[in-house]
């Protein structure tokens, strides 16, 4: 009853009372604590219960399994299904512990895991069903996620809302609009009740898509919306660089009587990032803090950094960097040292890597950072010394990917890819793309290529990077007139981004590109980040 009201301190001095604590008594506490976020507090409990030789019940091992989903703790989610599924222990695998199970794999990013356990039963309700779809879509797995969807519902069962936010967050995360359109359209057709919680994935899903009018036309027409929806708003206008309309649903929010939480903030003064908004910016950091009484968080300071380091206040980046409360992340730290290679600042850059080395010694990001700033000095001894650590190290390069979708398939790219079926004729693509370019009068960007190489060999490789083999399928693949998406996982190049500018025009097609850090919209020779990102 206590936990029930949200009086843990009540509950658990009760709790401690009890001389011989029974299953239900270490499982009600240990469940209670789970339900309120207290994730540590509930580890606690379940070694002191290990400690008393207490057997938990199917209701604790339920909990259980929740907090190592939240904590993504593989090890310890694969010792609890095996103490489950050991003989002697008094449990069999019910469907709704199984289900814990499959949402602990899905979370803790083993898929393969989650899947075992879904097969093992012959007959599944919606709940374990919903539960696989969702593994699938945390692991980016999208035609397994879309096949066993197609399947339940071959089964009989009646998808509910639960299962479409799951499919919605893949298509989002995917960038596969086809797909998010279709859902769309599913729900619509099968009436599935499309509460506040499906119709702000609906709103992140088109956002996150590149479609942000239709992302912004089921928000104006939601009835009821809550800080989670705003947030996705805010958030979608922040990725496509529409700086002042996201301030302007902030202003509208707050008349609205919504109250922001720290996830707006975030939000808020990533548009003003990526729009160059950097007065804006520094007002809304002091109004989170000094108006709404805000202690930032380091992803609020990752923001800042952010803002600062693209207008090129370095000094003042780094400065907000050694005062911050709280030790500085990857992300923090990732963007300063991306703002020094923009802004050619080495001595910068190099005390940034140092702070880097601190944290995370074997990831390679800052090493390709500061691998990236030499080269562009043209310090090829540095260059060399820092690629010679990373394969002494182990530590390989995350290679540039750009996928494009057509008829809900997606086609993978990588730099100078030949696996494709189609690639003799993208490849003829290239070559016309580079003549129309040439007719142009546009010469490629060479420093771009962070080379010790000369410049036929880094203008070819230009011709071949990733993004420009996705653009040229898509040229070759589809009908004119129609907008061509690209995802990649990094950020595009200089020389990527000029050229498609004017390929833009040359193609009369609108091109838009989902990189690292947001979208841009390609149509009429310019770009919608007006070459700020």
């Amino acid at each position: 009853m206590y936990s029930e009201v949200g009086s843990l301190e009540s509950a658990r001095l009760l709790f401690d009372k009890i001389e011989n604590k029974d299953a239900v008594s270490w499982s009600t506490m240990i469940r209670s604590y789970d339900r309120s976020g207290l994730v540590d507090e509930a580890l606690n409990l379940l070694r002191d219960m290990h400690v008393m030789g207490a057997k938990p019940s199917e209701i604790a091992m339920i909990s259980i399994t929740h907090v190592f989903a939240q904590l993504a703790d593989l090890k310890l989610g694969k010792a609890m299904h095996a103490y489950v599924t050991r003989n002697g222990n008094g449990f069999t695998l019910s469907l709704v512990l199984a289900t814990a199970f499959i949402d602990m794999y899905g979370k803790c990013g083993d898929a393969r895991s989650a899947r075992s356990v879904f097969g093992s039963f012959k007959r599944k309700d919606l709940m374990m069903w919903s539960a696989m779809i969702s593994a699938y879509a945390q692991n980016n797995c999208i035609d397994e996620a879309y096949d066993t969807f197609v399947h339940m519902t071959g089964c009989g069962i009646r998808p509910n809302e639960i299962t479409m936010v799951s499919l919605l967050m893949l298509c989002a995360k995917a960038g596969s609009l086809e797909m998010g359109k279709w859902i769309h359209s599913y729900i619509d057709k099968q009436g599935i009740k499309a509460d506040m919680i499906l119709i702000t994935s609906l709103v992140d899903m088109y956002a996150k898509c590149g479609d942000i009018d239709a992302a912004h036309r089921l928000f104006d027409a939601a009835l009821d919306r809550d800080v989670s929806m705003w947030n996705a708003m805010i958030s979608g206008f922040a990725m496509h660089g529409h700086g002042e309309s996201a301030l302007e649903l902030l202003e509208e929010m707050e008349a609205l009587g919504v109250t922001p939480n720290d996830i707006t903030f975030i939000g808020a003064l990533h548009a003003c990032s990526h729009s160059g908004m950097l007065k804006e910016g520094k007002r809304l950091f002091h109004k989170m803090v000094h108006e709404f009484g805000f202690a930032p968080k380091v992803e609020h300071y990752g923001c800042m950094v952010d803002l600062l380091g693209r207008a090129g206040l370095l000094d003042e980046a780094k400065e907000l960097i050694v005062n911050m409360p709280m030790r500085p992340n990857m992300a923090v730290l990732g963007s300063l040292l991306a703002a020094c290679k923009v802004h050619k600042n080495i001595k910068l850059g190099e005390w940034t890597a140092k702070q880097f080395l601190s944290l995370e010694p074997h990831k390679c990001g800052y090493n390709v950072l500061m691998s990236n700033i030499y080269a562009s000095e043209k310090r090829w001894d540095d260059v060399a010394y820092i690629r010679r650590g990373m394969k002494d190290e182990g530590i390989a390069k995350e290679p540039g990917v750009s996928s494009f979708e057509v008829n809900g398939s997606f086609h993978e790219f990588i730099m100078g890819d030949r696996e494709h079926p189609d690639a003799k004729k993208i490849y003829e693509m290239i070559d016309e793309m580079r003549e129309k370019l040439e007719d142009a009068g546009y010469t490629p960007d060479v420093s771009s290529v962070l080379l010790n190489i000369d410049n036929e060999e880094k203008e070819t490789a230009l011709n071949y990077h990733s993004e420009k083999l996705a653009m040229a399928y898509g040229l070759i693949s589809t009908a004119p007139g129609v907008p061509i998406r690209i995802v990649k996982n990094l950020r595009i190049c200089d020389d990527c981004h000029n050229a498609t500018k004017l390929l833009s025009k040359i193609y009369g097609r609108e091109i838009i590109v989902r990189d690292r850090n947001r979208f841009h919209q390609f149509k009429e020779g310019s770009c919608s980040c007006s070459d700020y990102w």
